[in-house]
């Protein structure tokens, strides 16, 4: 899932091809936006066994923290989504990706929230990953960047909160990726989660889900300019690898009533086909514009990091096997939301976080909507969406006496 404001569906197209382009890694090292960072008496404690130092956290706010700091939201963003939640991105100058539910009015009300959002470690608009410079060598980490997981991702979220001044959070949201951390954090830490917004995610990622990663991945390795992950030194960029894995993967965002309604099989230019393998149907073209502009905007290094992270995340594993396990003895509170459209996430999926938080004797809602929009439609105009997400955290509010 990407939550790129270019992720949903753009009436933009661009017939061009893929191209190879040579440049620095700017938004790691450059990310415009505050950076906190942790030196070598404050590793962060990886799954891998790694004990990640220095590292540094990307991160933005919006609001203000409330005298006694209770009124703080974490935002935590999905698998090619930034810290840009509502701030416009530094590489590709469009409005922040979540600013349809967050905002002054909104149902995460920035005029009474203090909303923070971290670019996820392993990723690359600033938060240590592997178009990171590896302190060691002064060369970008490449693979030599340990393997990441979820939970790599919510205690380096818990260090930079606490680095903040922040001791527990009101509310934790995200969707998709965002989602499993969403889940990560309420298991993790639960004592410091008031209220959490899990959306349009699962409590570990299907075969299926895997499957479609896995070719992403091999779509990268397989472009000559990746060179074993060295790509930076060499002065190349597997754009034409990364850029392909975002066209995949942007199929599994959409549905089918969505494409049909936005592309069906209408051509290009003209009304017949130039019997050719140019882009002669809108939706090729579409799809060939995502790859390309992605490649813009992110590392494909970090690409293979943070799928790997999703497929490895299995809350239910991580406690014997028993996904109510994970939040047993929970005082906090839930609202797990669906679209009836999304098929990479479906309401399967989130209807079993909502068996086991009810086996947990946790409080939970849930809320599914109806939308033909797929699973990109947490990040759309969702009238639905935004009134169930606004009931529910008003009356978390409420009984937080906010």
């Amino acid at each position: 899932m990407d939550t790129s404001p270019d992720s949903c569906l753009d009436t933009r197209t661009d017939p061009g091809v893929l191209r190879e382009t040579a440049r620095e890694p700017s938004q790691a090292l450059d990310p415009k936006s505050p950076v906190a960072r942790f030196g070598a008496d404050a590793p962060l404690p990886m799954d891998s066994g790694v004990m990640l130092a220095p590292f540094q956290i990307a991160y933005q706010t919006a609001g203000r923290l409330n005298a006694d700091r209770s009124n703080a939201v974490l935002i935590c963003h999905a698998l090619t989504g930034d810290q840009h939640f509502a701030h416009t991105h530094p590489v590709t100058g469009k409005p922040g990706w979540w600013e349809t539910l967050v905002g002054p009015g909104k149902p995460v009300d920035t005029d009474r929230f203090f909303v923070v959002c971290s670019n996820v470690i392993g990723s690359c608009m600033g938060s240590t990953g592997p178009a990171s410079l590896n302190p060691e060598t002064g060369r970008p980490y490449g693979l030599d960047f340990p393997l990441v997981t979820i939970r790599d991702m919510v205690r380096a979220q818990a260090m930079l909160l606490d680095h903040l001044g922040i001791g527990d959070l009101f509310l934790c949201i995200g969707g998709s990726m965002g989602g499993m951390q969403v889940l990560q954090w309420a298991a993790l830490y639960p004592e410091r989660v008031f209220a959490a917004m899990p959306i349009a995610t699962g409590a570990r990622h299907s075969a299926q889900n895997i499957a479609f990663h896995e070719v992403g991945r091999q779509a990268i390795m397989a472009d000559p300019a990746w060179a074993d992950g060295r790509y930076l030194e060499a002065g190349t960029r597997p754009a034409k690898g990364l850029g392909v894995a975002r066209m995949g993967a942007h199929i599994t965002y959409l549905s089918e009533a969505a494409l049909h309604r936005k592309f069906g099989r209408r051509f290009q230019a003209g009304s017949a086909p130039t019997f050719s393998f140019n882009a002669d149907f809108q939706i090729e073209s579409y799809l060939r514009h995502q790859g390309l502009s992605f490649v813009e905007r992110f590392d494909a290094n970090a690409y293979l990091y943070l799928t790997r992270a999703m497929d490895y995340f299995d809350l239910a594993e991580d406690h014997g096997g028993v996904l109510a396990n994970a939040f047993r003895g929970t005082k906090t509170r839930f609202c797990a939301m669906s679209f009836t459209s999304d098929w990479l996430f479906p309401t399967a999926d989130s209807r079993a976080i909502v068996h086991a938080l009810n086996a947990a004797s946790a409080p939970v809602a849930f809320v599914e909507v109806e939308s033909d929009k797929g699973h990109d439609a947490f990040l759309l105009d969702e009238p639905a969406m935004f009134s169930a997400a606004k009931g529910f955290i008003d009356a978390a509010a409420r009984a937080r006496g906010l």
